[in-house]
């Protein structure tokens, strides 16, 4: 037996159907808070509150003084909140959340190379560049060779030509960072083990070889997985 429908649960399918019935665009401004309430069959609290649950939800931005506009609608901004389903779960769910994320990256490797051009090869390049003079320093900077590990994966999933796939990953891939920071600390090879795997999934996309691309980039996201499985800290 479904739950009864409540006022929030009535905004917010309301103004989700404006929106879908082409009647709010991407930047467009709400009508005034009066209007929609009347419109809506709500009162006014009840429409602050399904206003903030979207806002929330970053479908709605709402500007103090100046009044409440549909988002872009990217879906980086509306898969944000996948960040925080990642964050409740903590380590209980890391093992989880890690097989997720070999998965998706696996298929993003796979179309990036298919889909990668010049620019996003010279990217990619660009980053391992400087992942490998960072290697050269001593004592080795974990947390600038995590951003640039960061950099790398982002680039690739932006190349494979999917941006709701990349949303997914970028949430994914920044909210897993504890384990793999960790595991650079305690393993001193770690890093320029990394770094090769990068260098050959690389290899691959600019090849043009979405299979060895998918086989590369599961090998070294077992690496990750595999430590998750053994031993992190609490």
């Amino acid at each position: 037996m479904s739950r009864p429908m409540s006022r929030t649960d009535e905004v917010v399918d309301g103004i989700k159907k404006m929106i879908l019935d082409g009647r709010l665009h991407p930047g467009d401004r709400l009508p005034v808070e009066k209007d929609l309430a009347t419109e809506l069959g709500v009162s006014r609290g009840s429409l602050r509150e399904g206003v903030r649950a979207l806002s929330i939800l970053g479908v709605l931005d709402t500007r103090q003084g100046d009044g409440t506009y549909v988002t872009s609608l990217d879906p980086e901004r509306l898969l944000a909140p996948m960040g925080f389903v990642v964050d409740l779960h903590g380590q209980s769910g890391a093992e989880s959340f890690h097989a997720v994320r070999r998965l998706l990256e696996t298929e993003a490797a796979g179309l990036a190379a298919q889909h990668i051009d010049a620019a996003g090869l010279a990217e990619a390049r660009a980053i391992l560049d400087s992942a490998a003079a960072a290697l050269r320093e001593d004592p080795l900077d974990h947390e600038r060779l995590l951003e640039m590990d960061i950099a790398f994966h982002r680039a690739i999933a932006t190349a494979a030509g999917n941006p709701v796939l990349a949303a997914l990953v970028e949430s994914l891939a920044s909210r897993t960072v504890r384990a793999r920071l960790w595991r650079s600390r305690t393993d001193e090879d770690v890093a320029r083990r990394t770094h090769d795997e990068h260098e050959a999934v690389l290899a691959a996309l600019a090849a043009g070889d979405p299979d060895r691309a998918r086989l590369r980039m599961a090998v070294h996201l077992l690496g990750v997985e595999d430590f998750v499985h053994g031993s992190e800290p609490d």
